[in-house]
């Protein structure tokens, strides 16, 4: 049985997706029992826990093959802090409870400790869960393409498309679909160690190629258009995000920006499958974040 943190979300949700698929047995870790329901109609075993529970988390992870770890997204409060108080939950159950594989989702970027804004908390998750089982793999996961999710609705009324991205600058993004499938099929490998695994789409895509596939889809032209630094933080601000969450992700655009969100020369790399047209198409038909 494999355990998986985070199934309600965009990566979690598709590793465990990904796992059933399989024919894995697969438990899903979830903070409320009523958000399992659609796992158990999939066959999932439900547990319920906070990750911050060390207790309630032991239990989860004990007696399984292995286990897809993550630290949620921050939607409140000091990433940073936040970061060091999960991961050492985090580390703390994995160790209790014997865990014998981990793979941990992390970003491409994720070896620099500053620099990065958001994705350098990912550095400190690294540090902070290197070693919590005796094969631990972190997958470096490229910009997820379900993030345009968040401008599709401008998309498709405005035909315009805001990005904090330049246009033209090509990054590694990937749809979550890959990233649940890579995860999946990581869990089920044989190794031990220490193991970093990059992992970007069928190739490097700029938000001008985003706004061609939103376009190819739509039928009609979409304009990419950069929003200025300036403007930034007063855009996160009128959609409700909190000033120390607003300032992690600014640094994270400023860390794309000045070319610091690139693999590491020494890692594995490896790519999806899943095309840009085919992930945009299901931001467009989903309303939202990828679903299936």
């Amino acid at each position: 049985m494999y355990v998986v943190l985070g199934a309600n979300g965009r990566a979690g949700g598709e590793a465990a997706r990904a796992l059933i698929e399989r024919g894995e047995a697969v438990r899903v870790v979830l903070r409320r029992k009523e958000q399992g329901e659609k796992w158990t109609e999939l066959g999932a075993e439900v547990a319920v826990a906070n990750i911050e529970d060390a207790d309630a988390m032991t239990d989860a992870l004990r007696g399984t093959s292995g286990a897809f770890l993550l630290n949620p997204p921050p939607v409140s409060g000091d990433p940073f802090a936040r970061t060091e108080e999960l991961g050492a939950a985090l580390a703390d159950a994995a160790r209790r409870a014997r865990l014998l594989k981990a793979v941990v989702l992390s970003s491409i970027g994720a070896q620099h400790a500053s620099g990065t804004g958001v994705i350098a908390t990912l550095n400190r998750v690294e540090a902070l869960l290197g070693g919590v089982a005796p094969a631990t793999a972190f997958l470096r996961s490229g910009y997820f393409v379900e993030t345009w999710s968040e401008v599709a609705q401008t998309v498709v009324s405005e035909s315009v498309l805001p990005s904090f991205i330049e246009p033209s600058q090509k990054i590694p993004m990937v749809s979550t679909i890959d990233v649940g499938r890579t995860a999946a099929a990581l869990l089920c490998e044989e190794w031990t160690g220490k193991r970093v695994v990059e992992l970007g789409g069928p190739e490097d895509w700029s938000a001008g190629e985003v706004a061609v596939a939103f376009a190819d889809f739509l039928g009609r032209p979409v304009v990419p258009v950069p929003v200025p630094a300036e403007r930034r933080a007063a855009l996160l601000a009128e959609q409700g995000v909190p000033d120390e969450v607003a300032h992690a992700l600014l640094g994270m655009y400023e860390g794309i920006a000045n070319g610091l969100f690139r693999r590491e020369k020494d890692s594995e790399h490896r790519r999806g499958s899943v095309s840009l047209m085919t992930a945009i198409e299901r931001v467009v038909a989903t309303g939202g974040p990828a679903s299936r």
